[in-house]
């Protein structure tokens, strides 16, 4: 199954990026991988065991972000009520997923609205 390697790749990349940001940790509440910075969660990454699809899930403040995250195969307003403050649920196993860079962006986009300003102002420093 090429396209889940692929997904898995991609998964591992964006996983990587987010607990390098400033203050990053790693959680597994509701046995799912999620990346927080000061006790809230900046990315929702879901399980890499194969109980579900891969995907990642960001808060997109920026306009034109949110609206070409929705754009991609399968993405969607998160559940929960989350999709209303401006989350994405955006799938890493369809075909014509975003590349990893650019979730890469997303993730830190949606870290930078969840962080404090002093760990944004670290990692602007970097």
């Amino acid at each position: 199954m090429v396209v889940a390697r692929s997904g898995l790749k991609k998964w591992e990349k964006v996983r990587e990026f987010a607990l390098a940001l400033p203050g990053a940790a790693e959680e597994f509440p509701w046995g799912e991988t999620v990346a927080k910075v000061n006790k809230k969660v900046f990315v929702f990454l879901g399980a890499d065991d194969g109980s579900f699809p891969l995907g990642i899930t960001v808060k997109l403040r920026d306009e034109s972000a949110h609206a070409h995250a929705l754009t991609c195969p399968g993405a969607e307003p998160a559940g929960y009520g989350l999709g209303k403050a401006g989350w994405v649920s955006i799938p890493l196993e369809q075909k014509g997923a975003p590349a990893a860079e650019l979730l890469c962006d997303w993730v830190e986009e949606s870290y930078r609205t969840i962080a404090p300003k002093r760990l944004t102002a670290e990692l602007d420093a970097s």
